[in-house]
């Protein structure tokens, strides 16, 4: 199944995500995923979703892991397969607002978290994006920040503030970095997710934000940042990656748009 994925050149993360989703279901019955049946494997996900609470992201990861086990490896028909996908929860993103967001830059006093917190909001980055950051990635010329193997392993180019670069300098001349732009204490090697999730956390507790954000939150600020002051939604799309604007369109039921500050069409004729 790993080579499968492989061929496919699927991310790295995503064949450990497939492969530990599968080995759970093996583990639950104690049985090869090749011997189970269509009801057992319909029992896993009802006992998954419903006792242990799993997400339904989580549910629809395992039954792709499924559909690639069946269909690539095993040969099988999937349409003979009854596993139907949940549907997904419509939630809108938690947003912190440019107070909040320069009450958490202002108290960061490690200068590494606070260029990994601002390079993260003012380029749309997700967590995975900032943690493998290299040197090269950085286009000061063109003031471009160039995101590799992003959500499907797609390259793409966001912006690169003017305050952040500054800051990107003068971290440089103090942590000395060798192959990765933020790294953890193993030299060589990336800061971990968990580390900059953690870092985050006591961010906005010494802030005083009680609201429920995450570290994601500053990609999804940044996003709706964009849309108040009048960027264009393709735009924000590119910069954010996203393969489909419906994605990206989930911004404008978060966004706060003063309506006196829209000016009419006809007044431009």
């Amino acid at each position: 199944m790993v080579e499968e994925m492989q061929i496919r050149n699927y991310a790295a993360r995503t064949i450990r995500n497939y492969t530990e989703s599968i080995s759970r279901l093996a583990l639950h019955f104690r049985q090869s995923p090749e011997l189970l049946e269509t009801q057992q494997i319909k029992d896993f996900i009802h006992h998954s979703y419903y006792n242990q609470k799993l997400s339904v992201s989580s549910v629809n990861q395992l039954i792709s892991a499924l559909k690639i086990l069946f269909l690539g490896v095993l040969g099988r028909e999937w349409d003979n397969i009854s596993i139907k996908r949940p549907k997904r929860e419509k939630k809108l993103p938690n947003i912190l607002s440019r107070e909040e967001l320069t009450r958490i830059l202002s108290l960061t006093q490690n200068r590494k978290h606070y260029c990994i917190f601002s390079l993260t909001y003012s380029a749309g980055l997700r967590l995975n994006e900032v943690t493998n950051i290299r040197f090269p990635d950085i286009d000061a010329a063109r003031m471009q920040l160039k995101v590799r193997y992003g959500k499907g392993s797609k390259d793409r180019f966001t912006l690169l503030s003017n305050r952040v670069l500054k800051e990107l300098r003068d971290y440089y001349r103090e942590f000395h970095p060798r192959n990765y732009l933020f790294e953890g204490a193993k030299r060589g090697e990336p800061i971990s997710h968990r580390t900059v999730q953690t870092v985050f956390k006591q961010a906005t507790k010494r802030a005083g934000i009680t609201k429920d954000v995450s570290f994601h939150s500053l990609r999804h600020s940044f996003a709706t940042h964009l849309l108040e002051q009048g960027t264009n939604l393709r735009m924000i799309q590119q910069l954010m990656g996203h393969t489909s604007l419906k994605t990206t369109t989930v911004y404008l039921h978060v966004s706060h748009i003063e309506p006196s500050q829209i000016k009419s069409p006809l007044d431009n004729l």
